[in-house]
């Protein structure tokens, strides 16, 4: 049996806030572009709330239909991880879900913060719409409506429960996996498990790898701000990479021939790599598609019933591209290279 502890209590709970935790929470960067240090490498701060929400009708957070609602941009990899545990989970009724606009806009008049806003209206940008909930005009004042005068990171995803009006959990690792067990119940897909006991071990160790040299390792070479730090990046990506091609030569997936949380862990950093990262975050050493494993099992992952509803590219290419002035100060957007992740793959020569 797995335990897992609050990290943070918010204040609209029977548990509120320690004095030091709000300060830690108050002293975050408010944005990854904040987060580099005096070396110039980029490094992720984590995230700030992490409660459970639960099997057990008694805990603080019970897994209920029609409590929680998840907050997504179809242009964050890490929201769409959580989506994905959505549609494959059959939790879609379970859980509501709603989109933001893709490109960052001021979140506030007071100061210059740029973060995840709401459309106006649900036709201003395809795929997003208004806030249903309480009519927010960014996720910022969600953040806020949990803890007044909140100062840290406005991120997406964002788990909230309309009861407690409040903030659940804001970080992806532990979002799909209260999705992949604990709503069970209720999920239409209860029998798949994308977690399952005797690979635990197996996806934890790959988890870790992938995320600090792929999930992580682009984002340390788009956002360094030095030669060395990127460079070191760089090399890191494209060893991982490299990795995951030989083990991809020998099986359909990338902990066995079973799909498993590690593979929607990684889909969501390999489904932007050419499109995205190849340019923006100068990992150009090597395309996706000159990888036959890496390309096909892209592809393979994608065909997924469910998976392909979580990819929008034009979210995705105009929410980095437009996003970060410092780094494309004039918000051009690349024509391509516009892959068709539909086409056959070979993958089926692995047993499933």
């Amino acid at each position: 049996m797995i335990l897992f502890f609050c990290k943070i209590h918010l204040p609209n709970t029977p548990f509120p806030l320690s004095q030091s935790s709000l300060k830690h929470i108050q002293k975050m960067a408010r944005s990854a572009l904040d987060e580099v240090s005096g070396s110039g490498s980029f490094m992720r701060t984590d995230s700030a709330f992490r409660n459970f929400i639960l099997r057990d009708p008694n805990s603080q957070f019970p897994a209920e239909s029609g409590r929680y609602h998840l907050y997504i941009s179809y242009a964050c990899p890490w929201a769409c991880r959580c989506l994905a545990y959505l549609r494959l989970k059959g939790l879609e009724k379970a859980i509501s879900f709603s989109a933001v606009n893709p490109i960052w806009e001021r979140t506030k008049e007071t100061d210059e913060h740029r973060g995840w806003v709401f459309p106006a209206t649900n036709t201003e940008e395809p795929g997003a719409e208004p806030d249903p909930l309480y009519g927010a005009k960014t996720i910022r004042e969600l953040y806020e409506l949990a803890i007044p005068n909140y100062s840290g990171k406005y991120l997406i995803p964002l788990l909230w429960d309309k009861k407690l009006k409040t903030v659940v959990n804001n970080e992806s690792s532990e979002i799909i996996r209260m999705f992949n067990s604990e709503f069970n119940d209720i999920a239409e897909n209860a029998a798949l498990d994308l977690y399952p006991p005797d690979l635990r071990d197996q996806i934890d160790e790959t988890n870790e790898w992938i995320y600090n040299n792929i999930n992580n390792g682009v984002y340390k070479c788009g956002f360094a701000r030095k030669q060395e730090p990127y460079d070191e990046a760089v090399r890191q990506v494209y060893e991982a990479l490299d990795k995951c091609e030989e083990i991809l030569g020998k099986q359909r997936y990338i902990c066995g021939n079973r799909l498993t949380e590690a593979d929607i862990r990684l889909f969501s950093t390999l489904i932007r790599f050419d499109e995205v990262y190849s340019v923006y975050f100068k990992c150009n050493k090597k395309l996706l598609h000159e990888y036959p494993n890496l390309f096909n099992y892209t592809k393979d992952i994608y065909q997924i019933p469910g998976m392909s509803s979580t990819v929008n590219m034009q979210h995705i290419k105009r929410h980095y591209y437009r996003s970060h002035p410092s780094i494309n100060t004039y918000g051009i957007i690349p024509i391509g290279p516009n892959i068709d992740y539909s086409a056959p793959h070979d993958r089926h020569k692995f047993s499933a």
